[in-house]
Formats: structure tokens, sequence, C-alpha cells
């Protein structure tokens, strides 16, 4: 179960209870709470058949805690950080669920990158690891901005996913692929402790929704 999803249980409980607490004070029928609790779980269970619970993030997205909105934000800034200097083109970002359902995404968003780009360029036999070696550090790249901080992710789940689907389709047993995403976070750790004047400013820039032409400017310019 997702964690927004069990945000949003929470919350029908906490209703349920607090209505439940009432009505013995105000005029209040025992079935309305219990109605409304069992409408609004109803609700939650037909987004995650039909919506692929979209309507649940952005509604729980809504009693985001400033904490949580800053976590999301160090999560996402390090992607985008991580991908502009291994050289993968972002496309995008969206830091909330409500951002992501405009820009028809899945899921809470985040970073976008042009991958199709990448598939263009000509590669040779010893090239190829070194591209997944890239693309491995900027998936792993969020996970590590939390930890720099946190000491554990919260997020990431769906990157672990990514990496794993990409060291499998080239060849990566299972056994190995826990070893190369500890290294992965390992690099993108160091990437980000070596700019991290840099990352601050791109937070900043990011929190500001500033587009991704005035980042990738900020970025240029702080290299200079």
């Amino acid at each position: 179960m997702s964690q927004s999803l069990l945000n949003l249980v929470a919350i029908a409980v906490f209703l349920m209870t607090f209505s439940a607490l009432l009505a013995p004070i105000l005029p209040i029928s025992p079935f309305v709470p219990v109605a409304t609790t069992f409408g609004l779980l109803g609700l939650v269970t037909v987004d995650q058949w039909s919506w692929g619970g979209m309507g649940t993030k952005i509604i729980a997205d809504i009693f985001a805690t400033a904490e949580d909105r800053d976590r999301v934000l160090r999560h996402e800034a390090g992607h985008f950080l991580a991908a502009y200097y291994l050289g993968i083109p972002v496309t995008g970002y969206t830091l909330t669920a409500w951002s992501a359902f405009r820009q028809k995404q899945s899921g809470l968003g985040g970073v976008q990158f042009d991958l199709a780009k990448l598939d263009t360029e000509p590669l040779d036999s010893q090239q190829i690891p070194l591209r997944i070696e890239r693309l491995s550090i900027v998936l792993m790249a969020g996970i590590a901005a939390e930890t720099l901080i946190d000491k554990q992710a919260q997020g990431g789940a769906n990157d672990r996913q990514q990496l794993r689907s990409l060291l499998k389709s080239v060849g990566f047993p299972q056994s190995v692929q826990a070893q190369k995403e500890r290294w992965a976070i390992l690099q993108a750790q160091n990437l980000l402790q070596t700019h991290a004047e840099i990352y601050q400013s791109l937070k900043i820039a990011m929190a500001d929704r500033q587009s991704i032409e005035a980042c990738y400017e900020l970025l240029r310019e702080s290299e200079s």
C-alpha cells in the first residue's frame, strides 16, 4: 500500500473517530460518520482501480507537511543536478501530484529526462557500460540527496525499480543489482557533495518553479 493511500486512510479513520466523539454532543446520527468513512474509502478503492491512485496522491499531497515538501524538493533537485553533470537532458520537472496530473504524468511526477535523445547517439561497445553507469547515478541521485540529510530515503521506490529494470535489461543478475545500486548511490552522494553550493542554488530555483532553461542557466553560471 502506498504512503499516500495510507495517509488518506488515516484521515478517514480520524474523521470517523472525531465524528463519533461529537455525536453525543451534536445532533448527528451515528450512521453519518460511518457512511462518510465508507464512502471515502470506496472512492479511494475506485481511484486505485480506475486512475491508478492519482486522485489519492493529489488529495494526500494537499495534507503534505512543509518537511515532506522539502524532502521532495531535495530528492528532485538531486536528480536534476546529477543529470546536468552527467549529460542526461532534462525536459521538465514537477514537485506535486497536482502538477504531475496537469502535465499528464503518472504518479508524483518528478524530473523528466530525454532518454530518446541519448538513443540517437552513436555508441561502441566500450561506451555502453559508461552510459549505464551515468543513468544509474542519475536514477539514484534522489535517494542520495535524501540520505545525505535524513540518513534514509522515504521516496525513490520507483527509482529503484527503474534501475533494476535497466540493469536486468543489460544482463546483470539479481545478485549484482543491489551492489550496483549501492555503488550508484555513493557516486551520486559524492557528486552532490562536490557541488553542494550549486545544489542549494538549484533547490531555490526549483522551489520558485523556475523554467528548465532558467535552471540550466543557473547551473552554467555557477560553473563560471
